[in-house]
């Protein structure tokens, strides 16, 4: 290996570690150095980021995103200043570059101007095995160093082990030879990911062909599991020896133009601020009821039945807002965009207006062109490009169908973790199975992690359908407890005075306290 890109890379490990900075991406973190890698939300369940100057094994089965995770540490480097070599055992060069390059990387751009190099390390043409004495690993080391000196590479990919073991008879000279070939890398001070196949459930190993013992210092497993009949993508940080990390299993997406993105729901912190600041409900009566006003940066659940005016309610929250001259962003999951712009102007809402004044941005889609993890990325994408102030979905209930119970409790703690971390006023529908009263799968969900809830509920009174409304809480504020009757007409929502003849709305079994009537 030549001494001439053991020096260069030395000399950038050096200066990484003495600047400590974000630009060259290691963190200040008492303990073992790390390289932020820049993939969205994994260097948050890392803490920091991999660490600098060791090789991390990459472990999942088919279809878990291993290439693209690996080819994404790249790509963020060459991003950062931080060059990358590419070595692959099992794809060709060309099928890579035409792969990654959906995910938005210029690559042959990044390779003539000698940030990425590309290092074809398929042993053999065909599926026969051979003698691992018939393949030159030596000339391939001196390959990979020759593109690392070219490249003055900081970070480098080996995809994939499993096609070596493939392509040998002999495993022991086989694991031999790769740890040479990783104890060189080392030596050199690059950070390097080596993906593998996973071993088998029943197994009890970690990867296909016990590899992890060897050659790597910390292990990262990705997953693609079954989950009612509905498949999840999840990774593990399994050990980065000498360096913290969080625990468990986070979901991913693979995103077009966008590539991994880790979703650290479990972690998220309690630091946000909090505002005394009230924002107008849009409607008066509902401002009297919640005591002026919801918080700025608080979610509201708004639940009730089909057809009781919870799209209502969050159309006069987004009119209300944009009446006041600020950005309002709503998500549409049930209704299309012609039928949401001509209710609301069936309320005397004129949604049209407020999108031409750029005050108001409308996206609706049905929840099933995309999994969960998609929806909650592209939820967050809308946020940081239109920076609103306050953001309605409508509803939950339709995006909960979509994904498993523990996908979906997941995607509620990341979203009303970002909103609120943005302070971001938010009002969110839930659709009650029950035309009169009961709660939600989506209610029992999301209703702890609410700042305010607002029930609306039919109310059935001597064989007449009313629609009854009471906020059921409101953290640190006061308001109003009572079951209040309201109307809609042309100009919207009316709240009127309290019901007072009937008893067990909430509950489904309405009493009509003067002849002692139950209705269920």
């Amino acid at each position: 290996m030549s001494t001439n890109g053991h020096g260069m890379r030395a000399r950038a490990a050096d200066d990484a570690a003495l600047a400590g900075s974000h630009v060259v991406g290691v963190t200040d973190a008492p303990g073992v150095p790390k390289l932020a890698t820049g993939i969205p939300g994994f260097d948050h369940v890392t803490m920091g980021g991999l660490p600098l100057g060791r090789t991390t094994l990459l472990i999942g089965p088919a279809g878990s995103a291993k290439t693209v995770v690996a080819g994404q540490f790249l790509a963020e480097g060459v991003l950062r200043g931080q060059p990358g070599v590419f070595v692959t055992f099992e794809e060709s060069t060309d099928d890579l570059r035409l792969n990654l390059s959906t995910l938005g990387w210029d690559i042959p751009a990044w390779e003539a101007a000698d940030l990425w190099r590309f290092v074809d390390a398929s042993p053999v043409a065909g599926t026969e095995q051979v003698e691992v004495g018939d393949y030159n690993f030596s000339g391939l080391l001196a390959r990979i160093g020759q593109a690392v000196d070219q490249t003055a590479a900081q970070r480098v990919v080996i995809d994939s082990i499993g096609a070596v073991f493939a392509q040998f008879n002999d495993a022991t000279m086989v694991r031999s030879q790769l740890h040479r070939l990783a104890v060189e890398l080392r030596r050199m001070g690059l950070t390097v990911i080596i993906t593998a196949e996973a071993a088998p459930q029943e197994s009890g190993s970690i990867s296909r062909h016990g590899v992890e013992e060897f050659v790597a210092d910390n292990v990262v497993i990705l997953r693609n599991q079954l989950e009612d009949e509905k498949r999840r993508r999840t990774i593990e940080v399994l050990k980065l020896r000498g360096a913290m990390h969080r625990k468990g299993e986070y979901p991913f997406t693979v995103l077009p133009g966008q590539g991994v993105v880790v979703i650290p729901l479990s972690v998220m912190s309690l630091t946000q601020s909090s505002s005394d600041t009230r924002l107008t409900t849009g409607n008066t009566e509902l401002d009297a009821m919640t005591n002026g006003g919801f918080f700025r940066d608080s979610i509201v659940l708004a639940s009730g039945a089909t057809g009781t005016g919870k799209t209502l309610l969050v159309t006069e929250f987004m009119a209300g807002g944009c009446e006041a001259g600020e950005r309002c962003l709503f998500l549409a999951f049930e209704e299309s965009r012609d039928q949401i712009f001509r209710n609301a102007n069936g309320w005397g809402r004129d949604f049209h207006r407020y999108e031409q004044e750029g005050l108001l941005r409308l996206v609706a889609t049905y929840p099933e062109v995309a999994s969960l993890e998609d929806h909650l990325v592209e939820i967050k994408n809308e946020i940081d490009e239109f920076r609103p102030t306050r953001i309605a979905i409508d509803s939950l209930s339709a995006l909960e169908r979509i994904g498993t119970t523990k996908g979906f409790r997941e995607f509620i703690i990341g979203l009303t973790s970002f909103v609120k971390a943005q302070s971001v006023a938010g009002v969110f529908t839930a659709t009650t199975p029950a035309l009169l009263g009961g709660s939600s799968i989506t209610e029992g969900h999301i209703s702890t992690l609410t700042d305010a809830i607002v029930l609306l509920r039919y109310v059935e009174t001597y064989g007449e359908v009313r629609r009854g409304l009471t906020v059921l809480k409101m953290r640190g504020s006061q308001h109003d407890r009572d079951i209040r009757e309201f109307l809609i007409d042309g100009k919207g929502m009316h709240v009127g005075a309290p019901f007072r003849d009937v008893a067990g709305i909430l509950t489904g079994r309405v009493t009509n306290i003067e002849r002692g009537d139950v209705s269920i």
